[in-house]
Formats: C-alpha cells, sequence, structure tokens
C-alpha cells in the first residue's frame, strides 16, 4: 500500500501541488486523471524519488521516503517498477538487454540468471521472440510492452505507469490496459497509473484522484465516476471519453 499525505510542491514560487492526499490499496489499479498542466507527472516523480516535495510524506507500507535513511529508500527503489512515458527504452540496446538492464545495475546475479529472468518477463508480455531485436525494429505497442517487462522484471511491489497508453491505437491500448491489470491482479502489486485517458480509466480505474490546478478534487472509482457532482470532472469525462 502507498499512502501519501499533504503533498505540496513549488517551481520558483508556483504552487504545482497543493495539499495532495491519498491511498493506493495492494492489489489494486489506482489512477491519477486530470488534464495537462494539472501536476500527474509532477507527482508522480514526487512518488518515486525524482522529485522532492516542499511538503507531505510518501509512505510505502509505513516507511516515508521522503525522510528514510539511504538504505530504506534504497530497499523501496528495488521495490518500485516504472513504465515511463515513451518506454524510455535504450537505443543502443536489444529487447533482452534493455529488459535485463535492473537487473544489471541493482543485483549480483550471473548472466545467465539475469538472461533467465529478463527471458520469463518477455514471456510474460507476449514478447520473447522479439529478444534480440533493437527498439528501431519494433512497433510502438511492443516498444511499451517491453517498458512492462522491465518494470517488473525486479519483481516489484510498487508499479508506477506514466502515460502507457500514450501515441498508441485504441486496439494497442486495449491490450496494455488488460496486460497492466492482469499483472496487477497476477503478482498483487499496488499499481498507479497517470493518465488522460479515460477509456483507460473507465477500464481500470479501482481507485481515481482527479487533479484540477494542483488540487484534488475528487476521488472514488470507475463505478461511480460518471455520476460524480463535480462540473469540472464531467467537462473533463466528456472530452476525453471517446
Amino acid at each position: 500500500m502507498i499512502k501519501i499525505n499533504n503533498i505540496h510542491k513549488e517551481f520558483d514560487g508556483r504552487v504545482v501541488l497543493d495539499g495532495i492526499s491519498g491511498t493506493f490499496q495492494q492489489g489494486t489499479t489506482s489512477m491519477v486523471i486530470g488534464g495537462s498542466g494539472t501536476g500527474k507527472s509532477v507527482l508522480l516523480k514526487c512518488m518515486i524519488g525524482i522529485l522532492s516535495p516542499e511538503k507531505g510524506e510518501v509512505l510505502f507500507d509505513g516507511r516515508n521516503m521522503l525522510t528514510a535513511n539511504s538504505e530504506v529508500v534504497k530497499e523501496i527503489r528495488r521495490e518500485m517498477g516504472v513504465l515511463f512515458q515513451g518506454g524510455a527504452l535504450f537505443d543502443s540496446k536489444t529487447v533482452l538487454e534493455n529488459v535485463r538492464f535492473p537487473l544489471d545495475i541493482l543485483t549480483n546475479q550471473s548472466l545467465a540468471e539475469k538472461n533467465e529472468q529478463a527471458m520469463i518477463c518477455l514471456q510474460r508480455v507476449g514478447l520473447e521472440k522479439a529478444a534480440h531485436q533493437m527498439p528501431s525494429e519494433i512497433s510502438g505497442g511492443m516498444k511499451k510492452r517491453v517498458g512492462i517487462a522491465r518494470a517488473i522484471v525486479m519483481n516489484p511491489k510498487y508499479l508506477f505507469c506514466d502515460e502507457p497508453n500514450s501515441g498508441l491505437d485504441p486496439l494497442t491500448a486495449l491490450k496494455i490496459d488488460l496486460l497492466i491489470q492482469e499483472i496487477t491482479d497476477e503478482f498483487n502489486i499496488t499499481t498507479v497509473v497517470i493518465s488522460h485517458d479515460m477509456n483507460s480509466v473507465m477500464r481500470m480505474g479501482e481507485y481515481i484522484m482527479f487533479l484540477k490546478d494542483g488540487k484534488k478534487v475528487w476521488e472514488g472509482t470507475n463505478q461511480n465516476i460518471k455520476q460524480a457532482e463535480l462540473p469540472a470532472l464531467q467537462e473533463f469525462i466528456s472530452t476525453k471519453l471517446m
């Protein structure tokens, strides 16, 4: 479980996150939604430790990443998997080498052990036959699946996905959504997805946090979001849902 309490972040005196709190339960797919510039990606970066908020707590099963000592922070980071927007693959590495990368830098396993673990993850996302291809040789949807395989290669407790469907056609986006849900359920992961894709929200949003102007203005589920009596949220839904 991940809890965030009163997260406050500024850039040059401009408030980007204003007191954001919420709870992301283990074994569920939670989503942070909102329009461009509402603070979604900044919140993600605060949660995974890329940015430091001025105030607040980020608790991973009770461990506050913002105040923990370096050993605890390293422990938490080893338990994270992150799917970055666009996949963020290394162009000079093969698919297998990309998936293996976290094992290369964070473990002392033998090359054979690391390759075996990476191949298991590629099989899980249906890409074992692409193991020796380069990123330039595969499609955008395949790159996202490689990114997911890399994100789960360390058997994470927490999975973060930043706009996983960005740039994908609807059918491929559906496949990515289903894959994220299956992995969350299969491994009982705490999954947090940043998205502006309402189709994904309606498919996956077991818990939804809606941000506007750096504030959390609504939270709920995909079962009750359409009944929310909040004009800003309904406007967002009407413009994004296809």
